[in-house]
């Protein structure tokens, strides 16, 4: 069974960072891909970053590149996104997800998801 659990979340002041945790269970990193998505109010959910354990590539959405960073650390099961420069568009829950078939096009497990709230 793979589950998902997301740490890290929090408030912070625009221009400040935050690294969110995602702790996985249940699957091989190398046969999954394994993002990120948000959901602010109002808003359609975004994926913000994933990489894909069969190209082995990473990718972000526009709105975070060069401010975002995905990493995964295979022995700890955990894969992180270290959030820089931080604006308060930013501000929403951020979901860990899985896509079982390795390629970044469709999630279908979910964390419970993690608060972040950039103020002005």
């Amino acid at each position: 069974e793979v589950q998902l659990v997301e740490s890290g979340g929090g408030l912070v002041q625009a221009g400040g960072s935050l690294r969110l945790s995602c702790a996985a269970s249940g699957f091989i990193f190398d046969d999954y891909a394994i993002g990120w998505v948000r959901q602010a109010p109002v808003k359609e959910r975004e994926g913000v970053s994933c990489i894909s354990g069969r190209h082995g590539i990473t990718n972000y959405a526009d709105s975070v590149k060069g401010r975002f960073t995905l990493s995964t650390d295979n022995a700890k099961n955990t894969v992180y996104l270290q959030m820089n420069s931080l604006k308060p568009e930013d501000t929403a829950v951020y979901y860990c997800a899985v896509d079982s078939l390795g390629y970044c096009l469709g999630y279908n497990h979910w964390g419970q998801g993690t608060q972040v709230t950039v103020s002005s």
